[in-house]
């Protein structure tokens, strides 16, 4: 509940000072910059060195990067058949694959399964920080190309320009020969400071009017993000014959809706700001209320 009210308070908060215009139009383009380039790297700083990699975490790390994977396939059928533009289809993907792990994911599992699993729920933060900092990025940059192609080369230059991800390699590298421990409080600060701040910048772009216009697409990504994603995880797990908590809280991280993060990059490549903003706004919402349904549904099974 708490949770919920910090959420709706930030957004909020953003919709307001537009509302009233006591602040800049591209002030979200300073918000996103210190996200980018400070925040999301401290949150690779804050938990990357701290994760106890071993065989049984390579299911959430696959599972992961099966939903953006999946998710690609299904976005381009669907926008096939619907005539969408390149521009409309990569934001959906954006929006619809990529779960919001950390802010939304944490608290709910530590009210449903205990702050002890949380280690588990780490793995797939970050692993979908990671994938969203690749395949991401690679599908925002593709609308980018007239021809819908681009070169290796093009998509490297952008992955190694990208602030969180070049945070997140140097996390995983530097943290085996430097110890960090003595820096963890900046850490927490700054990574403490995501998502507030990224709610707040989604607030400053919401647009309501013409949403009717956009139910269809809202409608399909909440549909993949909420219901898909975690059937097809839950299905893989029953298939593969995995078991406990690395399939509980894997299959729970794939039905947590949309991730905030996913924003800052449809706004930084000029996709469809207003589409990702309301899917992020309304499977927010939405997504309190099917988690707990997913809750009882992997317990039945697990």
């Amino acid at each position: 509940m708490v949770n919920f009210v910090l959420i709706a308070v930030c957004i909020l908060a953003g919709m307001i000072f537009k509302a009233t215009k006591s602040i800049h139009p591209d002030a979200h383009k300073g918000i996103n910059t210190w996200i980018l380039y400070l925040a999301l790297p401290a949150v690779s700083f804050k938990y990357l060195p701290k994760v106890h990699w071993t065989t049984e975490m390579l299911f959430p790390i696959a599972a992961t990067f099966l939903i953006a994977v999946f998710c690609f396939f299904f976005m381009l059928f669907y926008s096939k058949s619907k005539g969408y533009s390149r521009r409309s289809r990569s934001t959906m993907e954006l929006v619809s694959g990529y779960s919001n792990t950390s802010f939304i994911g944490f608290p709910l599992i530590s009210a449903f399964y205990g702050e002890s699993l949380l280690s588990i729920a780490v793995i797939c933060d970050q692993t979908m920080f990671f994938s969203l900092s690749t395949l991401g990025i690679i599908a925002a940059v593709r609308c980018g190309s007239k021809s819908g192609k681009i070169s290796a080369m093009f998509i490297l230059k952008r992955l190694v320009t990208f602030p969180p991800l070049v945070g997140c390699i140097a996390a995983l590298i530097l943290s085996q020969f430097i110890d960090f421990t003595f820096a963890e409080p900046l850490f927490d600060k700054l990574a403490a400071t995501v998502s507030p701040l990224a709610l707040f910048s989604v607030g400053l772009q919401l647009k309501f009017n013409g949403w009717k216009k956009l139910i269809p697409q809202m409608s399909v990504s909440m549909l993949y993000k909420l219901i898909l994603a975690p059937a097809i995880i839950l299905g893989i797990t029953l298939l593969l014959g995995i078991k406990g908590n690395i399939a509980k809280i894997t299959v729970f991280e794939a039905a947590m809706p949309t991730v905030v993060t996913a924003s800052i990059i449809v706004e930084q490549f000029r996709l469809n700001t207003k589409l990702a903003n309301l899917i992020i706004g309304f499977s927010i919402i939405v997504g309190f209320f099917t988690t707990a349904i997913w809750y009882h549904i992997i317990e039945y099974f697990f």
